[in-house]
Parts: C-alpha cells; structure tokens; sequence
C-alpha cells in the first residue's frame, strides 16, 4: 500500500493508510510518481507557496535532453551527441500519514542527479552533490510537517558544457526512494558484507554493521543475521556479536556452499535484524553470492579456483532511444543480449554504474570492473569534474564503495580512466592522486583489486610507477600486451579498454581483407559522403584493432586476464571517426536500437556453446559484382557455400583464424552454407535476395509485460519482400499507433546519422529495421501497437499488460 500520498489525493487516502499494519520497521517507497518539471531557470521554485500549476507533470526517472532535437551548434559538442542541457527544476508536493511515520527518522535517497543537483525541503536547503553519476541521501526529520503538504524541489544544473565526452543526459535520471526508520537503526550502506573463506566445503561469510543510535544504550542493542537459500530454506545464523564503537561484527559459516559464478549466479538472501531492548528497530535485506577469485600473473584471472577469461565490454550508460534514464528492463535487455553473445564482464565506463546495473549483474552472471572518475585535477573537457575533484573525490570514492561492496558481480575497483597525471610532472601528482585513492578504498575495501586503464603503458607512467596499483590496467596498444611480461615482471595485466573498431550494422565496403585505421589521428577531422563505416570488422581507429586482432591475443595468452571491448552497444555521442550529422558512435558490437553487428557472432561461435553458423554480407548487389562471403561458425570442421544450388567449395579456418571467406559474382537467388563435423551436416542457414518491400513484421521480445507503469516491451520492425525476407536497403517512413494501457517510450533504427526525435511516433527504417519500445501504464489489459507505412501492408501485435 502507498504509503505517501499526493497533496491532491490526501484527503482521500488520509484514513485508509492509518490502517497500514507494518511488520517491518523501516519503510521503503518509491518516490518517483507525482513530480512537476519545468525546463529554465526561474525564481524561488524552492517555496513552498511557488505556483507551479504550469509544470509538466511525470514520472522519474526523467533525461530531459534525449527529447530534445540535435543541435549542430549545441555546446555539448559531438561528444555529448548534440543534445543540449540547461538548467531544469523538479517540485514534488506530497503528505506522510502521521499515524505510520510519527517517531520515524526519515530520508529521501536520489540514485543520481546529471548533474550540479541542489535539494530543499519545505524552503530548507539540503545539500549540493556536483557528481551526477554518485548516489546521496538527505535527511528530511525535523523539515516534515506529518500529515500535511510538504515540498520537495531539486533545482538541476546542466548547462555548463561541454563536461562529458559522451552523452550523459540531464535531470533526475535515476530512481528517487523515500527511507523511514527508526531512531536506531542500521546506517545508509552500513552493512558491509565479505567472504573471506570460500571452499567447496565451507563458506566464512562475514558481516559489519554500522548502528544509528542516537539515545538506545548500546548494551541493550543485538543483532540477528540469518542466511536462507534461494527456497526460503535458513542455512546459517550468526552467534554473538562483537561490538566497538557503534560498529558490530559477526561471522556466519555455510556448510557446501553453491558458489556464484558467471554460468551459475546463485544468490542467498541474509536478513539482518537490529533489537533494542528485545524489539526489533529495524531489518535490512541484502543478497549475498558466495564466491572467490584471483588475478595472478602467469595464468590470468581465476573465478572459485577455475581458470576464467574476462571477455567484457565497456559501456556507456544511455539506454539509447531511453537516453539516460534508468529503467531495469532496458540494461536487462542489454545485458541479456550480451550475455548470449559470450561476453562476462561489464566496464562501467566511466562512472558509478546505476544500482540497477549491478542487481542484474548480480542475477544474471557478469564480472564487474566499477569504475569511479574519467579524470582527477586535470581536465579533459572545459566544465568537467576535475573542478570538483579536490572538494569532492574522497566523499564520493567513499559513497561508491560503500553502496557497491556487498555485489558478488564486482571483482575490481577502477579508480581512474585515462588519466592525464599518467604523464610525470614537476609535483609528481599521478602517484600522489593514485595513493590517496587506493587508501580511501583500501580503507572500505580491501577484497578488491585496484587498478586505472591507462593509455600511455610506457615505462615512464606515472601511475603505474606509483606502485599503489595492483593490477595494471592497459586500454589499447596490442604490442605493450605481448611484452608484458617483459616490461612488468610479475605484475598482473588487465587489457582495460579494447578494439576500438568501426562498424555500422548492416553497411559492407569491400575488399573485406583490407582494414582501414580512421580518423588517421584523433584531432584530424575526417569525413565521407555516407558517414558510415564497414561491417566486416575491417575497420578501427588508429589507436585501436579489429575484434579479430584483439581476440587472437587474449584467447593466446593465459597471462592476459582478460578485455573489455570499447564498446558493447553504441552509444550516444562521441561519433569517432566523424563529426556532424553523425551523432552517436560505431564502436558497438551492438548499434543504438539493440540490434547485433556481424562480429557479434564472431564473439559467440568463441565463447558460447550455441551453435553458431553466421553467413554475411545480405545478397542484395548488382549483376556480377563480386562479393566478400564471410562466415563464422563453430562445433564443426568446415563450411560449404552453395549458390543457388551449385557448391562454391568447402572452406575450413587454419591457425589462429576465426572466419573463412569466399570471393563471389553476385546473381539473384539464394546463398546457402553447410557446416560438417566428420563429414556429417551439424548446420545450415541461408541469404537470399529480397524483392521490393511489401510488408511490415513486427517481433516483440516480450508479449507479457507488467502493469506497473515501467515494464518495456522492445518491438522489432523488420521491412520484408512478399516472402518475408528482409529488404537489407529498406528505408521507410514508419508511423505507430498504440491502443490500450501503454505507451511510446522511445523509438530508433540504429543509424548513426538520423536527425529524427527519439521520441516521435514515427521512424524510418535504417538498412530495413528500426525499433519501438512499449512502456505499460498502471493498468492491465492489452496493448495493441500498429505499424503502417505508404504502400506496405500494416504490422499489428498485441502485448498483455497485467
């Protein structure tokens, strides 16, 4: 039951919550419904007595800029994708039922804020956090007029620019929670939860507790820790607990642990109840995985004692037609697509993730390296955060850690990306930075290795000589990979940052043996008529390698713990190696709409068990030209290409390849390839070439979705010829309409270039797909989405909300 009501519907809601019966002390809402924006700057929003009947009414998590028009002459620049910020306000008028939240010490929790956010209460100032990617709290008590109107306003400063080097939205773009607990009770992040001793045979868990107690006596204070299973079922429970300065320890021990790994993510659930005077004051949940793991300098990176190789990405944190605002669904879709593709690892890059982001990694099996600052006192763009370093960095380093440490997920802590104190100066202020960072998170943490991707591995970096470090990180230069081992004699290597190629989805320039390194510097402007670059993963920018360049040496060479390929998806901003119109990036394994690139399936035919046979490009070209087949496949010896029923001859990887190829005149028809295993079928998939368009196919990824106003439905709209092949050049003008309880949350078809509103009703298709996204509203029923276009028959589905 919602607990906090709307001024508007308070009378109404008033008596029936005084009914609540709470069995746990502390109350936790979501306090996202019922806020009002406006977008400027304007006088003494922060009052209560400000009229605000204008506004715009919503619902966080809100990105006000990705529903904005691209801009060329924006001062975010290509980096921030050419979408502007400004300055935004938020006001939240609402009333706590006195009768459940008397005696209650009560706090509002912001996940983040891009950027500059100041808070008030009722007129009172709270508090400014410059960092938008860190989380805060406020504590609101003795500024609450229970069981009358209250007003909260956050005033949002986005407009110096440019301060990122990508996209990173404005506004409250992540969860807002409202906290009530009692006088004693465990702090914010104040359960600290590690395994120090993991075998197959017996688990130590060990738990600190930092207590609120502003006038219990602390002797009349216990502490009850349980551990169940993912069946409810209680496997563990803690004896005394010690106590030394408000801080409380205790040790649990599990008898045969099930282990968290990556293919098997198993979680337990630890209830930690605090009693003062025998009753219980509060309760937290927390999910525990049960895991151990080592870098070493021989053989890599090890997950429970099993040799694993980190095959990560780094991303960005827009969720591309969403912008940057939060939504589970959206970074689980992400993740479940990545997941599929083989990769284990997710870089934040390069900021604290939402929490959102490490749950799921949680859940779902993905090593983590949380990162917390692109750059210390030295700056990379005109407005960024190394203006507020110096203030700012420990109490923010110190919030990440805290929130963070307790998810399985997370084996490193990033402390740095690409720093510019890499290079020696007269103050020697890389070694100085990269100490006092260490010890602020050695001070929290010391399970978790520390290292900075650094871009200059050369013997005279500043941070790696710092000795502080222990891992080292690399972001690029293959050649320092191979004489690692050389260089930093038994040092540990982590490749930080990978790759780096160019691709756009489903655009092929030939020949396909030929790689290309663009931009040929990164300050020398380059262009081209299309602004597109090869999917034939023939194309890198100059500091970086092909996917197939960049896994040869990883998968050869046990030392090298692992990667994170520059990037998973593309993202927003940042369109290397071009500047306007383009406005997003070609870096992605995946583009912007979700919609894998042909080197995706290089990367599952390596490191999944699927079975893999992937023919491209299309077979849509012109009479006789010759065209560049390639096919990656796996659990099989060799592929056979036919064309139109006649054996092109069978092709087999040698070496270290990971694809084979064939050089063939196009003439209409079908491609089909054939995998063998000692000469037996395992295989079969087909190309063939598509007629005009004809029609509209549309493929929701999921037909159920919750009422819950938040749950997304991702649609897929393919343009297909008569016989439902996909017309690979299709560029329609697509129109939505949607009926029943849901909504258009964002629409996009991958292209680097469109100019289109994210937020339209209406999108052309790119290369024949585009895509859009279904948001449920607080109402069950079905949602009925129909897709129309000039001369195409229409594409219907229907989606259950409930």
């Amino acid at each position: 039951m919602n607990r906090i009501v709307s001024f508007f519907s308070a009378a109404l809601i008033l008596t029936l919550l005084s009914c609540n019966v709470v069995k746990n002390p502390r109350l936790t809402d979501n306090f996202n419904d019922g806020w009002k924006f406006h977008l400027g700057d304007t006088v003494n929003p922060q009052s209560t007595e400000f009229n605000d009947q204008s506004w715009r009414m919503l619902t966080l998590p809100h990105d006000w800029s990705i529903e904005g028009s691209f801009d060329k002459n924006s001062k975010a620049e290509y980096g921030g994708g050419y979408l502007n910020g400004g300055i935004g306000w938020y006001r939240k008028t609402f009333i706590l039922d006195k009768n459940i939240y008397q005696g209650k010490d009560i706090f509002i929790d912001f996940d983040g804020v891009y950027c500059n956010s100041e808070v008030w209460i009722n007129g009172h100032y709270l508090g400014k956090r410059p960092n938008g990617y860190i989380s805060f709290q406020y504590e609101l008590t003795k500024y609450l007029k229970l069981g009358k109107r209250n007003v909260i306003a956050v005033r949002v400063d986005n407009s110096h620019q440019p301060n990122s080097r990508w996209y990173s939205g404005s506004g409250i773009y992540r969860n807002v929670w409202l906290n009530a607990v009692s006088p004693a009770h465990f702090k914010q992040w104040g359960i600290g939860i590690t395994t120090p001793k993991v075998t197959p045979q017996k688990a130590t868990i060990k738990t600190e507790f930092q207590v609120s107690l502003p006038e219990a006596d602390s002797s009349a204070v216990t502490i009850e820790a349980k551990l169940y299973d993912t069946e409810g079922k209680l496997v563990a429970q803690n004896g005394k607990v010690d106590s030394k300065d408000k801080k409380y320890n205790t040790t649990l021990e599990l008898i045969a642990p099930h282990l968290w790994s990556t293919e098997d993510p198993y979680l337990y659930k630890l209830v930690s109840q605090l009693y003062v005077n025998k009753k219980l004051s509060d309760q937290v949940t927390s999910l525990v995985g049960v895991r151990s793991f080592n870098f070493d300098a021989d053989n890599g990176f090890s997950l429970n004692g099993k040799p694993l190789k980190i095959v990560g990405v780094c991303n960005h944190h827009d969720l591309g037609c969403l912008g940057t605002a939060v939504n589970k669904r959206a970074i689980e879709r992400q993740l479940e697509i990545l997941k599929a593709m083989g990769c284990n690892g997710i870089r934040t890059s390069h900021n604290p993730p939402a929490p959102e982001l490490l749950d799921l990694c949680d859940k779902m099996g993905f090593v983590v390296m949380d990162e917390a600052f692109d750059m210390w006192e030295k700056s990379k763009t005109t407005f960024d955060y190394s203006h507020e370093f110096k203030k700012w960095h420990k109490r923010d380093l110190q919030d990440q850690i805290l929130r963070d440490r307790n998810h399985p997920s997370v084996v490193v802590w990033s402390v740095g990306n690409e720093i510019p104190e890499q290079a020696p100066d007269s103050l020697n202020s890389g070694a100085r930075i990269m100490k006092d960072l260490c010890s602020i998170v050695r001070s929290l943490d010391t399970t978790r290795p520390i290292v900075t991707a650094n871009n200059n591995p050369n013997p005279k970096n500043a941070i790696i000589n710092s000795g502080a470090t222990d891992l080292i990180g690399i972001n690029y230069h293959i050649e320092n990979w191979l004489k690692f081992k050389q260089d930093y004699p038994g040092k540990k290597l982590i490749v930080t940052e990978s790759t780096s190629s160019l691709q756009t989805r489903g655009w092929y320039q030939m020949p396909s043996d030929s790689i290309a390194r663009i931009p040929k510097r990164w300050d020398i402007p380059y262009s081209t008529p299309h602004h597109f670059c090869s999917a034939y993963d023939n194309c890198s920018a100059p500091w970086g390698s092909t996917h197939e360049e960049t896994w040869k040496v990883v998968k050869a060479n046990p030392y090298v713990s692992g990667m994170f390929v520059w990037t998973g998806f593309d993202y927003i901003g940042e369109p290397t190696p071009y500047t306007w119109p383009s406005r997003s990036s070609y870096f992605g394994i995946v583009d912007l709409a979700g919609f894998p690139k042909d080197v995706y399936y290089m990367y599952q035919s390596e490191c999944t068990k699927t079975q893999v046979l992937h023919i491209f490009p299309h077979w849509n070209w012109k009479p006789g030209q010759n065209v560049d087949i390639w096919a990656y496949y796996n659990n099989a010896d060799e592929v056979e290409l036919f064309l139109n029923g006649r054996s092109l001859g069978r092709q087999h990887k040698v070496g270290d390849q990971l694809h084979v190829m064939w050089k063939v005149p196009f003439e209409a028809g079908t491609l089909r390839a054939v995998s063998y295993k000692n000469g037996k079928q395992v295989f079969a998939t087909e190309e063939k070439t598509a007629g005009a368009p004809n029609r509209i196919r549309l493929t929701a990824d999921r037909r159920k979705i919750a009422a819950d106003g938040s749950d997304l439905s991702f649609v897929t709209i393919d343009i297909v010829d008569k016989d439902g092949t996909i017309v690979p050049d299709a560029e329609n003008l697509v129109q939505f309409k949607v009926e029943g309880p849901g909504k258009i949350a964002g629409v996009d078809n991958g292209s680097p270039i469109s100019m289109e509103s994210f937020k339209a009703d209406h999108r052309k298709a790119f290369n024949g797909k585009a895509l859009c996204v279904i948001q449920s509203k607080k109402r069950s029923g079905i949602i009925r989405l129909t897709a129309t276009s000039a001369g195409l028959a229409t594409g219907i589905v229907e989606i259950s909300s409930k």
